[in-house]
């Protein structure tokens, strides 16, 4: 119960104390047009990271979201091209699932460590965004431009971006898969002790597989946020995202060993690095600090997880 404690009021003191500091440090941070823009920009790590929780508690890492990204962005710009928003949306999810599924079948296939394998594929995918585009940036037709970025336009609800009410949705139902259902259940069991849950009956392949799946069904929808924002894909796009949502899985307190995760905590953890970049940007600090201090960060989640679990054996 302690550990438990630790961890989850840990985060989310460190949340306060950053929002309490940023708040008697400048008079801007707390203005409607700076949260706005704060919750808008932590759309993107905020998606990867929902998906990349489902992979580590499941004790694996999904190297290739910040690719899969790219190529899902790529296609959901040349479908609207061809057939319009409502398809090229469409598409870019669905492509987002697909090659998140592929990704799983190569880690269970081969059993290559996930690491390993994902980095691998996050080069084959970048690769393939490459030959689709030519290495060009690809647009929407003119006419579609407008239609194809309403998904980052402000909203009735006090301007929130119609991508935040996105993050939102995704988040809860990942929350809900994750916290609520069987298959959160085997989810974290195989990341306990994939031995054990395999013993007791669950298929650990289709586990692992169902949430790559999942984990690129999300890159795929922060493909569709980046594209929009931007008017335009290229296969560079998101590239070293993936560390910036593992950064957040982390810091939000789910266990680098895996069995032990919520959506929450990984939301505030994207909230933090979030903060973190607000402030240096209120404050005028220079931004090289600011990776200096997102390391520690990490270094320091990751060592008080280390040191919780030998506590709790």
């Amino acid at each position: 119960m302690r550990t438990a404690a630790v961890r989850d009021h840990g985060v989310v003191v460190a949340l306060a104390a950053l929002v309490v500091a940023l708040s008697l440090s400048t008079d801007t941070f707390l203005t409607t047009g700076n949260l706005v823009n704060l919750l808008d920009q932590t759309v993107v790590v905020g998606l990867l990271a929902c998906g990349m929780t489902l992979c580590v508690v499941c004790g694996a890492f999904d190297l290739a979201v910040g690719a899969v990204l790219a190529v899902s962005a790529v296609v959901a710009v040349l479908v609207t091209r061809s057939a319009g928003v409502p398809a090229g949306y469409a598409a870019g999810v669905a492509t987002g699932a697909l090659m998140g599924t592929v990704s799983g079948l190569v880690v269970v296939l081969t059993r290559v460590h996930s690491f390993i394998a994902t980095l691998a594929l996050s080069i084959v995918y970048r690769g393939l965004a490459v030959v689709i585009t030519g290495g060009a940036i690809v647009y929407p037709r003119a006419a579609q431009l407008d239609a194809f970025q309403m998904i980052g336009w402000p909203t009735a609800l006090g301007g929130v971006t119609a991508a935040t009410l996105v993050l939102a949705g995704a988040a809860a139902a990942c929350w809900v898969l994750l916290a609520g259902t069987a298959f959160g259940r085997r989810v974290h069991a195989v990341g306990g002790n994939a031995e054990a849950a395999r013993l007791s009956g669950v298929r650990t392949g289709p586990v692992r597989v169902a949430v790559f799946a999942t984990s690129g069904a999300c890159a795929g929808t922060a493909g569709l946020v980046m594209a929009a924002r931007g008017g335009s894909a290229q296969p560079n796009l998101g590239n070293l995202l993936e560390l910036s949502a593992i950064a957040a899985v982390v810091l939000g307190g789910t266990s680098i060993l895996g069995g032990e995760g919520a959506i929450w905590r990984s939301l505030i953890g994207v909230l933090i690095l979030g903060l973190i970049s607000n402030g240096f940007n209120l404050l005028g600090w220079n931004p090289t600090y600011k990776q200096v201090i997102e390391g520690v960060l990490i270094l320091c989640a990751v060592t008080l997880d280390q040191f919780l679990r030998h506590r709790k054996t």
